[in-house]
């Protein structure tokens, strides 16, 4: 069995998260991640790797590239279902990613 590094063969993971890092927030946030939710968290990484998400981006430019990545699966209402948290805003936190600006409204909570 080949031995995996710390982003346990995610190939777009930004250079400091760390696979353990995130499985360990997963449980502090009362979930256990399957292979669905890695599936998403992969999908963040490599948008953000291929949009440059360093930069400003937008919820909505996230948003529908989910939805349609995932619409054989019942798109964003199906990554909610994975997500409560919301699928950009608790998504990105376990992607190791800044989710874009409006993902997260503090006065009421994750709307992404």
């Amino acid at each position: 069995m080949p031995v995996l590094d710390r982003t346990g063969g995610f190939p777009f993971a930004p250079e400091q998260w760390d696979l353990a890092e995130a499985r360990e927030l997963a449980r502090q946030e009362g979930l256990e991640l399957t292979d669905d939710h890695w599936e998403e968290l992969r999908a963040l990484q490599e948008f953000c790797a291929r949009h440059d998400c360093s930069r400003s981006y937008s919820v909505r430019e996230l948003h529908d590239a989910l939805d349609e990545k995932f619409h054989d699966k019942g798109g964003y209402r199906y990554l909610y279902k994975l997500f409560p948290g919301g699928p950009i805003a608790q998504g990105c936190r376990l992607a190791g990613l800044e989710p874009p600006a409006g993902a997260v409204d503090k006065g009421f909570g994750s709307v992404v």
